[in-house]
């Protein structure tokens, strides 16, 4: 069994800050590249960043300058650190994987997803 599981959700005012971490555990042979996404309330899920294995790095324009996304890779962890924080960032947070798995099997992996609520 492989499964993600993200932390660091909460409540911000506009402006602030978070940091979201999503460590990938279980039965891995390797982790690729890693991502997250997020989904408003009566919005389709969005792509918001991802790092691949050798640490290249993409981000949707809207939080360019504003998020960070790293990784660890020993640890099967990414980060996705969140400046200047506004209310459309308001959004559940998934976490997303492709791993390779010990056993044959799907490789595409979704966390269960953290709620981020901007607003003051």
């Amino acid at each position: 069994q492989v499964q993600l599981v993200e932390s660091g959700g909460g409540l911000v005012q506009p402006g602030g800050s978070l940091r979201l971490s999503c460590t990938a555990s279980g039965s891995i042979f390797r982790v690729n590249t890693m991502g997250w996404y997020r989904q408003a309330p009566g919005k389709q899920r969005e792509y918001v960043a991802t790092i691949t294995r050798d640490l290249s790095t993409n981000y949707t324009d809207s939080v360019k300058g504003r998020f960070t996304i790293s990784r660890d890779n020993p640890m099967n962890t990414i980060y996705l650190q969140m400046n200047s924080l506004k209310p459309e960032d308001t959004a559940v947070y998934y976490c997303h994987a492709y791993i390779i798995p010990l056993i044959t099997g799907t490789n595409s992996y979704w966390g269960q997803g953290t709620q981020v609520t901007v607003s003051s």
